[in-house]
């Protein structure tokens, strides 16, 4: 086989391109070989003897699988975690998480009656002063304290 190495470097000039991409038709190298000019290449690479390859992008497939894994749930261990917990989910928003099924039982308790006004505004406030973590919770003071029935 011939040696092409001058001609891919001249094609890589004229094409503007690296000498990787360019690409020379290899059922007609005995063609590109007899191209010894820059004008010789220019003519072998309008009749498309001589071509740039097209560049190779970044494949996303790989982004693409981390964040499927990442959306299941998957890749948040305590290796994974740059922030403090309140850069991840903020206090604020915990909070809100937390008080509003709280806020929400004692609504439903104190509108079917199961208590009074004067304990739904007791518990509202130990709610606000966030003493309860959780509906449960709240139950489970109410029963202790004989404001509510346990139900079975």
């Amino acid at each position: 086989m011939a040696d092409l190495k001058n001609q891919r470097r001249m094609a890589a000039a004229v094409l503007k391109c690296g000498q990787n991409r360019v690409w020379m038709n290899p059922d007609r190298l005995d063609e590109v070989e007899k191209c010894i000019t820059r004008a010789d290449i220019r003519t072998a690479a309008a009749s498309g003897l001589i071509k740039a390859k097209p560049k190779n992008g970044t494949s996303r497939a790989r982004a693409r699988h981390a964040a499927a894994q990442k959306a299941s749930g998957k890749r948040k261990g305590p290796g994974s975690r740059k922030g403090t917990a309140n850069a991840r989910v903020r206090d604020k928003q915990r909070w809100m998480a937390t008080i509003r099924p709280i806020r929400d039982e004692l609504k439903t308790l104190r509108a079917s009656g199961a208590i009074t006004p004067s304990v739904y505004r007791l518990y509202y406030r130990r709610a606000k002063g966030g003493l309860y973590k959780s509906r449960a919770h709240l139950r489970q003071h109410m029963v202790a304290a004989g404001h509510l029935k346990e139900e079975i």
